[in-house]
């Protein structure tokens, strides 16, 4: 079987993979990836580095202690889950400064688009529709949102003319 060339683009749920057999052809070959949902804490980590950019795990305690004293994290605790982000592929190691920095892999939109993606399938079956009205029906929405809203919405439907 012909090794793996590299990874070329991201689809939802594919990635493309460019496997070359010989020299003068250059077949593609799309292979279904499981999602990686990141945890709570996970997530908490992601925030810090969205927002902070790249950061040691010292940095990165700090800031998750700062933002919530109530939960007191220890050096070894974030050191062990950095580590293991890094390791399903959400974070990135600098190994090239003492000490190392640590930064996330994707942007936040497309972690979120990602989580959002996979659990509007395995919530609502798919249908954004049943997840919109669900999301309006929950609370009170204000008329701010509901105007950003139907701006949206114009969008959409100037683009389907």
């Amino acid at each position: 079987m012909a090794s793996c060339g590299g990874l070329a683009t991201r689809h939802p749920g594919l990635t493309k993979f460019f496997v070359d057999t010989d020299d003068f052809f250059r077949h593609t070959v799309f292979v279904k990836v499981k999602a990686i949902r990141p945890t709570r804490f996970e997530l908490a980590i992601l925030r810090v580095l969205w927002e902070r950019g790249p950061l040691s795990v010292r940095d990165i305690l700090g800031l998750l202690n700062e933002a919530d004293p109530s939960k007191e994290t220890g050096y070894t605790t974030v050191l062990k889950m950095v580590q293991l982000m890094t390791g399903k592929g959400l974070l990135a190691r600098d190994e090239t400064v003492r000490p190392q920095l640590y930064r996330a892999r994707l942007a936040q939109e497309q972690t979120q688009r990602g989580l959002l993606q996979d659990f509007i399938e395995r919530a609502y079956g798919g249908s954004v529709k049943s997840l919109v009205l669900h999301a309006l029906s929950t609370r009170k929405t204000s008329q701010q949102d509901l105007k950003a809203i139907e701006e949206l919405l114009g969008l959409v439907e100037d683009r389907e003319k």
